[in-house]
């Protein structure tokens, strides 16, 4: 299968959603600077998806090689057992809103812009999971990301965009020399069918993590 590139799709932010995240009520004077923010964030957001389906060709012990490429993680290697399709994907809240979020130098202004950034990111990963599952019919399915767990580190990264191709190009997205993405609010793993439940939270100790799906040792 090609690479597919999404990124023409509906993008709502909820207004009312976000001001219960920053613990702000109508009646506060930071609403009006807030409404407008989101009113340009609305105006200027973009978010881009990209993901292949690829083949698992090779399942070691704490391995797997999907198109040729080994991507080394036991936590992975384990819960593709029964796989034999696996997803690689980016997806960003796109480049438009990580220029527009730089004007803001204040702290407030500053953890709104990134606050409204995550949204859209979350709103493009539910697109895409529900466009996987359209198109596909992938049924129950999970994700991992690398640098989510010890056992996958971040570097881990690169063998992603070695399977889908020229990531920037074709949405944007840059991996820098310390495996981060620009723009920052962008995520890259892979989702593949799997019964059962798993989240890289069960597993990870970090406390307040504002992502967190599931309790860790659940």
């Amino acid at each position: 299968m090609d690479t597919v590139i999404l990124n023409n799709f509906p993008c709502v932010i909820d207004f009312e959603a976000l001001l219960i995240k920053l613990h702000i009520k109508k009646e506060s004077s930071y609403f009006s600077e807030i409404e407008m923010m989101v009113t340009e964030a609305q105006l200027l957001a973009r978010p881009k998806i990209v993901y292949k389906e690829t083949t698992i060709e090779v399942k070691g012990d704490n391995f797997v090689v999907i198109d040729g490429i080994k991507l080394t993680s036991q936590v992975l290697r384990v819960n593709m057992e029964e796989a034999l399709k696996a997803f690689p994907f980016v997806v960003t809240c796109g480049s438009e809103l990580e220029l527009w979020s730089k004007q803001f130098e204040d702290y407030f202004s500053s953890f709104c812009a990134d606050t409204i950034k995550e949204m859209v990111l979350r709103l493009a990963i539910d697109t895409f999971e529900a466009h996987l599952d359209k198109v596909v019919g992938l049924g129950h399915a999970v994700n991992m990301n690398p640098g989510s767990l010890n056992d996958w580190p971040i570097n881990e990264q690169i063998q992603i965009f070695e399977l889908l191709g020229d990531v920037e190009e074709l949405i944007g997205v840059r991996l820098t020399d310390s495996f981060l993405m620009l723009p920052i609010k962008t995520v890259s793993g892979i989702r593949f069918p799997k019964e059962g439940t798993f989240e890289s939270c069960q597993l990870c100790p970090r406390e307040k993590c504002p992502s967190r799906k599931a309790l860790y040792g659940s």
